[in-house]
């Protein structure tokens, strides 16, 4: 039997699963007179899901199967690593499927709702178009030094652009966002800086009950540091040593059953690469604080070439 028919038997669920999500989609956008709009944006963000889970499971298929083949003949650590390092991709993607699911499942009981709310409907949407992206700065970020363009860029336009995609989670919350001496031109990859700021952004908002967000600008001695603090629950003193490994989510993860222990790990990694640092301070019921500190010095065509 061919590798196609063999995926195709073992994924047959994912395959049925599709057309039935989509008929169910369009059945209650006719039945709860739902804006049609609503309804593509669903289908539209389901399909991309669809699609790109699909990819990752042909992916992982076809690694299984060659890892099948030699798995009883591992001739040096090298081939070691690698299994590793698929092992935690699956890990990882079998996460982030059932972190994807509950903003899904939660929008479709939006949906059958008499009186959809949008601002809550697009709220769900932004989570799972984080997810995705999230998904996919895991799979690129390694090899970024491809995928990367270093020039000056207009750091107040960057934040803005950032927290515009986080609006309607501002208002529903009745959160204040404060942006302050923001006028810079810094030198950094416009996208991978925006998905650094996306995820700590991610992380206050998530963890920011009332009161504010702030994000600010300042010149030191080293460069130029930007600040992102909140007035949220904070980071437990014992956690902080470790919330920028691999996986790890702390007390704060473990309550929220949702983290993936990811979303500050790629931020370091990400930062490194671009010649920045990252830091945080956090103080229980008070609040914590983002400091991204862009070292001009550190980036050179040098640094680029070992990416």
């Amino acid at each position: 039997m061919s590798e196609r028919r063999i995926f195709l038997k073992e994924n047959k669920a994912l395959f049925c699963v599709c057309p039935f999500f989509l008929a169910m989609i369009a059945v209650i956008t006719i039945l709860y007179d739902v804006n049609i709009e609503y309804g593509f944006y669903i289908a539209g963000f389901y399909l991309v899901f669809w699609f790109f889970a699909m990819g990752m499971q042909y992916k992982a298929f076809k690694e299984r199967r060659a890892k099948e083949a030699e798995r009883n003949n591992l001739p040096d650590s090298g081939d070691q690593l690698k299994w590793q390092k698929y092992q935690e991709e699956e890990d990882f993607f079998v996460l982030w499927t059932h972190q994807i699911k509950t903003p899904i499942s939660a929008l479709n009981v939006l949906l059958q709702a008499k009186d959809i709310s949008a601002i809550a409907c697009r709220q769900e949407l932004i989570k799972i178009e984080g997810y995705v992206e999230m998904a996919l700065g895991y799979t690129r970020y390694e090899n970024m030094g491809n995928d990367m363009i270093l020039r000056n860029c207009d750091l107040e336009a960057i934040v803005k652009s950032v927290v515009k995609k986080y609006s309607t989670i501002f208002i529903y919350k009745h959160l204040v966002i404060k942006l302050e001496q923001l006028n810079y031109q810094v030198l950094t990859d416009e996208k991978w800086l925006s998905f650094v700021l996306e995820q700590v952004l991610s992380n206050a908002l998530k963890y920011t009950m009332r009161g504010e967000i702030s994000i600010s600008g300042e010149e030191c001695g080293d460069g130029l540091r930007i600040v992102v603090s909140d007035t949220g629950i904070g980071i437990k003193e014992e956690d902080m040593p470790r919330i920028f490994e691999k996986g790890f989510t702390g007390y704060n993860g473990r309550m929220d059953k949702k983290a993936s222990g990811l979303g500050l790990y790629l931020c370091r990694e990400i930062c490194r690469k671009l010649g920045h640092s990252i830091a945080v301070e956090s103080k229980v019921n008070e609040g914590t604080k983002v400091i991204i500190l862009m070292q001009y010095e550190k980036v050179n065509q040098a640094d680029l070439t070992k990416m």
